[in-house]
């Protein structure tokens, strides 16, 4: 397997070894496609992503403390999860859904437009994998409603 690891971007040049991974390219991949990365209670927004060779590089910024809600599920050991979520209701949990694979999380990952089960059709606003929680969260609006400026 190819190595794995986010590296923060400390800033002067500055990139600090943070988390590394030996995991299959199915996980690897969906883990790319995520805009923020939540890790010990911090939230961090992905800048970079690179190739070494045979090493898998993902360049972090950190954010700040994790905002948590009050609804939320911890995964670990029960599978692979997507939860929707709606970032301008304070994160409402829409939806959950389980996954048998990592390739299906990623059929998500790369949409602008998702199925929301009992919501409908919906526009992705960015999308985090949640490293605390072991799930995957997708932000969603509605169709008819306006951009928000930042992320959940």
């Amino acid at each position: 397997m190819q190595s794995f690891t986010y590296f923060i971007d400390r800033g002067n040049g500055r990139y600090d070894p943070f988390l590394s991974y030996e995991i299959a390219p199915d996980e690897r991949y969906a883990r790319q496609l995520c805009t923020y990365l939540v890790a010990g209670e911090r939230q961090y927004k992905l800048l970079a992503n690179e190739m070494d060779g045979d090493a898998e590089i993902l360049v972090i910024e950190e954010m700040g403390p994790n905002v948590r809600y009050p609804d939320e599920k911890h995964y670990r050991g029960k599978g692979i999860f997507i939860e929707f979520r709606h970032p301008s209701r304070s994160g409402m949990l829409l939806a959950e859904l389980p996954c048998a694979t990592h390739f299906d999380v990623i059929r998500y990952l790369l949409k602008d437009v998702v199925d929301v089960t009992g919501q409908g059709q919906m526009y992705t606003t960015s999308t985090e994998v949640d490293e605390d929680r072991g799930c995957y969260v997708i932000y969603v609006r509605g169709l008819q409603e306006p951009e928000l400026d930042s992320h959940a």
